[in-house]
């Protein structure tokens, strides 16, 4: 027999014990979630409850597995018979068995995202849509924006309205292929992913004998990180508790931060309204930071209004408060920022156990360059490095080749970027250019036009269009912001990252930033050469005895459930964090607050809190920038304090 009340702190112990449901755990950041929903499992088996009655809902089939694992070591017991795993693989298991209920026969196929994506292909050239000369979104944007529809349940007119407003005259289009890849599906008997869910949400609600079954099987439903269900991923879990009602739902309304995935946050916020009669527990005990961190933590989240109140309460002993670091600029940020690594190094601090965490990607972008310079090896949990990202590569290609026209690569990524221009086609298009003494007066001119099949003409007139806007510039003018502007502004690269990525906002703002770096270098060249080195360069060479160690580098939204010693949240001024573009959305500013909070919540030891005083912009110079309105809303809240809740530092003054 387990000892619970031994295993368990007085919070946990009441989770655990609980005779039945419906039941809403607000589990704190670093509060023990996972062992209290660990051991909820335990005791149920304890208690005789067969293993075949359970079911598991987590975000991961891994912590799934590694859930029921501890289990089995917990309580002796196999859980082998437990369904467990992720809402997909849930659906999928009742739909293998009761498929023929809508339309499908049982051994249906499930597309990967390639599969999906050369479907939506053949659902366009069907309807003959004219992809590259209306500019029609690619087929993975299609996809997408279906995935959204059938994941927030809005209409697709909601869907382009609020995220991609530039398709909204393709409106028409859009319905047309969705409703033909969706009636292919079904003729051929085939799932994508995002099908899983809302198929499975069709057959319960259609076939309330088989919801009667199901919720007669599972009389024990357990959820984990309820706080990032959508809508169909909720009204599952509501019909299959229907009969039974003893549902666990385990989450953090404070860590709610995928609403741009589908996830919905009334779902957790109005759960005791969905069931009046359910249980409210708070986990608040927190076994990760030290008071100081959780105070400001605390702090930072309390001018959410829609939210249940929750202190979390510290087991650790006091720590060093946090600190708010004010640098010059983004670069003595990052200057400060590595330095201090360095020193932590230095004093025994294992490099895994610092994180610099950043709102957006492209705001790593100068710390991943003070980083390579100080060889200080790091891991990018946000993607690839900042300078190899296909958009980045994208634009530089254009300058490459006004600095040196012969250079083969970039003509090569430029070129087949344009439809009907493959490999075969650049290798003649090049083989004419390069016997030239100037391959770009080639390219500009008349006579090159002529050797242009007709299919890859459109194409290259595009391309043609871009140069000659550039070049338009004065000599002088030539430099790397300035042809980003006008590439973005002027040529049709803006149009392209529309057409092919989801998330064209976010790569726009990534050049929006490269621009505004380069502005420190002389020339075009210079800032060229500096990008080669840095990609070439690899970080680390000082850490020779440390392969294995490295500082990482993550967006917050990736840092979600991970913690370090030491982290560095940086760019913390308004309009970085909240970014910009987010208080324009519905909640966004709410929302915004609670990733500052999880942000907080992952330091365990000691806390940076980063942000320059001056950022460049093009057309107005060096502007000041405003300390986030996260930070002077806790500023507020501690006023009636002696003094703030973080140290306060002011780079080159106070600190060397």
């Amino acid at each position: 027999m387990i000892d619970y009340e031994k295993e368990l702190n007085h919070e946990q112990y009441q989770v655990v014990m609980e005779e039945k449901g419906p039941l809403l755990v607000l589990a704190g950041a670093g509060s023990g979630k996972t062992r209290t929903l660990t051991y909820r499992v335990a005791r149920l088996l304890e208690c005789g409850v067969n293993p075949e009655s359970i079911l598991l809902a987590t975000f991961t089939n891994k912590a799934a597995r590694s859930m029921l694992s501890r289990v089995e070591s917990l309580a002796g017991l196999h859980t082998r018979t437990i369904t467990g795993g992720t809402f997909h693989h849930i659906a999928h298991v009742i739909l293998r068995k009761y498929a023929t209920r809508i339309g499908y026969q049982r051994n249906f196929s499930i597309l990967d995202r390639e599969d999906s994506r050369q479907l939506i292909n053949t659902c366009i050239s069907e309807l003959r849509i004219e992809q590259k000369l209306k500019k029609f979104p690619k087929s993975n944007i299609i996809g997408d924006i279906i995935g959204l529809i059938l994941n927030t349940q809005n209409s697709l007119e909601d869907v382009l309205a609020g995220r991609y407003p530039y398709l909204l005259d393709y409106t028409d289009d859009i319905n047309q292929t969705a409703l033909l890849y969706i009636r292919k599906k079904k003729e051929m008997s085939v799932m994508d992913f995002d099908d899983l869910l809302y198929n499975c949400r069709l057959l319960l609600a259609d076939n309330p004998d088989v919801t009667n079954i199901l919720s007669g099987v599972f009389k024990h439903i357990l959820v984990d990180e309820y706080q990032d269900v959508n809508i169909i991923q909720a009204e599952i879990i509501d019909m299959l508790a229907c009969s039974q009602e003893n549902l666990m739902v385990v989450g953090d309304d404070s860590q709610s931060i995928y609403s741009f995935r589908g996830a919905s946050y009334e779902n957790i916020i109005n759960f005791h309204k969905k069931y009046p009669d359910c249980k409210i527990y708070k986990l608040e005990i927190n076994y990760r930071s030290t008071p100081e961190i959780l105070h400001l933590a605390n702090l930072s989240i309390n001018k959410n209004e829609n939210r249940y109140p929750k202190k979390l309460k510290a087991l650790r002993e006091s720590g060093t408060r946090p600190v708010a670091v004010y640098a010059e600029n983004v670069l003595k940020q990052a200057d400060f920022v590595a330095q201090r690594i360095e020193e932590l190094y230095r004093s025994g601090v294992e490099l895994s156990q610092i994180a610099v965490l950043y709102r957006a990607h492209y705001h790593s972008m100068e710390m991943q360059m003070e980083l390579v310079r100080r060889n200080i090896p790091f891991d990018i949990r946000s993607g690839i490095r900042f300078y190899e990202q296909a958009h980045i590569k994208d634009i530089t290609s254009y300058m490459r080749i006004l600095v040196n026209p012969k250079d083969e690569l970039p003509w090569s990524r430029l070129l087949t970027m344009y439809p009907k221009i493959g490999k075969a086609t650049f290798k003649k298009i090049w083989s004419y250019m390069s016997q030239k003494d100037n391959p770009l007066e080639v390219f500009l001119s008349q006579e090159f036009m002529n050797i242009i099949t007709a299919a890859a003409r459109a194409g290259i007139e595009q391309c043609r269009q871009n140069m000659q806007e550039i070049l338009k510039l004065p000599t002088e003018e030539r430099i790397a912001e300035k042809v980003i502007h006008v590439l973005l502004n002027k040529g049709d690269y803006r149009s392209y990252l529309q057409r092919n990525y989801s998330d064209y906002a976010s790569r726009e703002e990534d050049l929006i930033h490269l621009a505004a770096f380069s502005y420190r270098f002389n020339n075009m060249e210079d800032f060229l050469n500096e990008l080669a080195l840095l990609t070439n360069m690899d970080a680390g060479e000082g850490f020779e005895d440390e392969q294995d160690e490295k500082v990482v580098l993550s967006t917050i939204h990736q840092a979600k459930g991970l913690e370090w010693s030491y982290v560095f949240l940086i760019w913390c001024a308004d309009g970085m964090i909240p970014l910009h573009r987010t208080l324009k959305e519905r909640d966004g500013e709410e929302e915004e607050r609670r990733l500052f909070y999880v942000a907080l919540t992952r330091a365990q030891d000691q806390l940076y809190l980063c942000c320059p005083a001056l950022d460049y912009r093009r057309g107005e110079g060096n502007i000041v920038l405003s300390a986030s309105r996260f930070i002077k809303e806790i500023e507020t809240f501690s006023a009636e304090d002696d003094k703030r809740p973080y140290e306060q530092w002011t780079l080159y003054n106070d600190y060397q």
